[in-house]
């Protein structure tokens, strides 16, 4: 019989806590690749490309792509800032929507109990079955190549899960907590605002993840409704791949520029994004 301080206890526990780093290890270089492979690509010059065998480190890095991906070449600055006004302004919709409506399911049982699963239901529907429809009927409004329609469109697909989520949370959270804020006179509103929401943070933090991440990263829509005015990062990448010709270190650099802004929102909210996920997101 093994106790627990029996060296064959202990070397168990020594074999489980290598294999788990281990299996830590292996996930981490096998997600982290790709990205490791983007930055050194970006430092590159163009004979070190395709070469074989391949050239994991450039030998003489340089910093021409990410110059002519921030010059008229590139245009990296403007997609830079169409990128952040839509992502932006789908977020700060889309949580000014999600919040209440989830309230008033949470609370009020608006909709009855099968509600919230219907409108995460609308996710399954696949965007390319509705980009036809949705460019005709932007064409004939006006909103085609703009950052409104843009914005309008992110919200509506992150809707769902924004009230989803935020419904769990809010399910979560005594309502006797609201209701001493409502004996003490402050209005439903104000309870929400100063009480209900500040409790949930780390929920809504969460939330605001996923629809920036969404919206940042969107592709389809993107493509197909815009056209001069508006030009967002994947749409500018997409751009540098033609029928006989690949820039592979400008699409990297302009990669790396994309993906640093991710990076940092996730250090930055790393502590509330990982309670939030774990605080009832995937309930019911």
């Amino acid at each position: 019989m093994q106790t627990p301080h029996s060296p064959a206890h202990r070397a168990q526990t020594i074999a489980w806590y290598a294999l788990r780093y281990l299996i830590i290890l292996v996930a981490i270089v096998f997600f982290g690749f790709p990205l490791f492979w983007m930055v050194s690509t970006s430092f590159k010059v163009p004979e070190e490309y395709a070469t074989y065998p391949p050239t994991y480190l450039p030998q003489e890095p340089h910093w021409g792509h990410y110059i002519r991906a921030f010059s008229d070449a590139g245009d990296a600055l403007p997609a830079l800032r169409d990128s952040a006004i839509v992502a932006l302004g789908t977020t700060a919709l889309t949580l000014m929507m999600g919040a209440t409506t989830a309230y008033s399911m949470a609370r009020f049982n608006t909709g009855g109990n099968n509600l919230s699963f219907w409108f995460l239901s609308q996710r399954i529907l696949p965007p390319v079955a509705t980009i036809l429809p949705i460019f005709l009927l932007y064409r004939v409004v006006g909103l085609v190549d703009t950052y409104i329609g843009l914005i309008l469109l992110h919200c509506l697909f992150n809707l769902p899960i924004c009230i989803w989520m935020l419904r769990s949370y809010l399910v979560e959270l005594p309502p006797e907590v609201e209701e001493s804020a409502l004996i003490d006179g402050a209005t439903r509103l104000q309870s929400l605002r100063l009480i209900t929401l500040p409790l949930i943070a780390p929920g809504l933090m969460a939330t605001t993840v996923f629809v920036f991440l969404f919206s940042w990263t969107e592709f389809l829509f993107a493509l197909i409704l815009t056209r001069n005015n508006v030009l967002t990062l994947p749409v500018l990448m997409a751009r540098f791949f033609g029928a006989q010709s690949y820039e592979w270190g400008l699409a990297s650099a302009v990669g790396v520029i994309a993906t640093l802004p991710i990076i940092i929102m996730g250090l930055l909210v790393r502590k509330h994004f990982v309670r939030g996920i774990t605080m009832g997101a995937v309930k019911s």
